[in-house]
């Protein structure tokens, strides 16, 4: 680690600790040559797959338009900052555990779609007009029956076990 103050390539680590839940470890370091101390973070480079859009074209992941669809579709809605956090966390790990280095983009929507789902309703059905390209009423109408057929099936299925 090169030196921020010198330049110098010769640093050594005085204290370590993890941070953020343990997803990252912050090291306090001192440069060898001007005694300045500075503090470095570190994370885990996990790669995520890159994702293959309806027209064939590739793109790499981007986290930022993830979040950006959440929060369009939560906008006005009574969620929480932690349980967005922990979806958006929950679909990148998902992805990540596929073992894919390539994914259709689909993939990505449906998950997206199956948490909010799971976080409200009113955003699930937001997200899946235009995710669906919804072009009339009835559409909306058949998907809202869906979601409310849905809750039936489970409690049926807690009912059998």
């Amino acid at each position: 680690m090169h030196c921020p103050f010198c330049v110098a390539e010769d640093t050594k680590v005085i204290d370590s600790r993890l941070v953020a839940n343990g997803d990252q470890v912050r090291r306090r370091r001192e440069c060898l040559s001007c005694s300045e101390r500075f503090t470095t973070y570190e994370v885990a480079e996990l790669l995520m797959p890159k994702l293959i859009k309806n027209n064939g074209s590739r793109e790499p992941f981007d986290e930022a338009k993830l979040r950006s669809g959440i929060l369009r579709a939560l906008e006005k809605r009574p969620v929480g900052e932690e349980q967005i956090e922990a979806a958006i966390t929950q679909i990148k790990h998902s992805l990540r555990s596929t073992g894919e280095r390539e994914l259709k983009s689909r993939v990505v929507g449906e998950m997206v779609m199956n948490a909010l789902r799971e976080l409200d309703d009113v955003a699930y059905v937001r997200f899946a007009s235009v995710y669906r390209s919804f072009q009339d009423l009835s559409e909306f109408q058949e998907e809202i029956e869906r979601l409310r057929a849905a809750p039936a099936k489970a409690a049926e299925q807690t009912a059998e076990n």
